[in-house]
């Protein structure tokens, strides 16, 4: 995988509860704080879903990518369930 700035990815989050405010706060895995992501009509506690983002840094050393999903995580490489590079690319 040749991981650049741009590039659209996407993890899997798990639901761990629904919020008051209509966002659902989950589990990314390999980012260890919660995160809240509007959540899918029907979604309930335990419901894995997708969250997709664009890459904004790549550290190739640790294994680890941030992308904006919202807000900013970063997660391990290895927890990317699938990836699109951008067409604006500078490949």
């Amino acid at each position: 995988m040749n991981l650049d700035i741009g590039d659209e990815v996407t993890l899997s989050a798990t639901i761990l509860k629904l919020l008051q405010s209509g966002r659902a706060s989950v589990k990314i895995p390999s980012y260890d704080f919660p995160f809240a992501i509007d959540p899918p009509a029907n979604a309930k506690p335990g419901d894995r879903v997708a969250v997709t983002g664009h890459v904004t840094g790549v550290d190739l050393d640790k294994g680890r990518v941030t992308i904006k999903v919202g807000g900013l995580v970063t997660v391990d490489i290895v927890s990317i369930l699938a990836w699109k590079p951008s067409p604006h690319g500078a490949r």
